[in-house]
């Protein structure tokens, strides 16, 4: 057996450090290269109105569903009375969760559906439009697609 010299612990040491610096130099990389980027471009202004703008949503009374199977994925916004809501100038976009790489703006046909193939794991579907009196209608939900549906 050798002996445990200075040499050893001093490589030791500089081997394991060099491991876990090379590690979270990696996995800061991977971090910032995937951030998809701000949500706002001033979070502080953005929050002086959102009170204002969610009650106003909220007031529509209007609720949003998904559905994906098969390949088509299926938006409904209904009204109070669960009936179709009067929305204008809706928008659809699908993404990551945590990186813009996959993202998509989607046309839906009248029906509110629109064949996508979407990978499995988890996807954010933003929805965005507005009412007759101009209100705005913004929705972000989460949607988890598994194969094995």
């Amino acid at each position: 057996m050798t002996e445990l010299t200075g040499r050893h612990v001093a490589a030791m040491f500089v081997g394991g450090f060099s491991i876990i610096i090379g590690v979270n130099l990696l996995l800061a990389t991977k971090a910032v290269s995937t951030f998809p980027g701000l949500e706002v471009p001033n979070s502080y202004v953005a929050s002086q109105s959102f009170d204002a703008r969610r009650n106003a949503q909220n007031a529509l009374g209007w609720t949003s569903d998904l559905e994906y199977r098969d390949g088509v994925l299926g938006v409904e916004i209904l009204d109070r009375k669960g009936r179709p809501a009067p929305i204008r100038n809706l928008t659809v976009h699908v993404g990551r969760p945590t990186e813009a790489r996959d993202d998509l703006a989607l046309e839906l046909d009248d029906t509110g559906h629109v064949a996508v193939d979407l990978a499995r794991g988890m996807w954010r579907v933003d929805l965005a439009g507005s009412a007759d009196d101009g209100t705005l209608y913004q929705r972000a939900i989460s949607l988890k697609v598994d194969p094995s549906w």
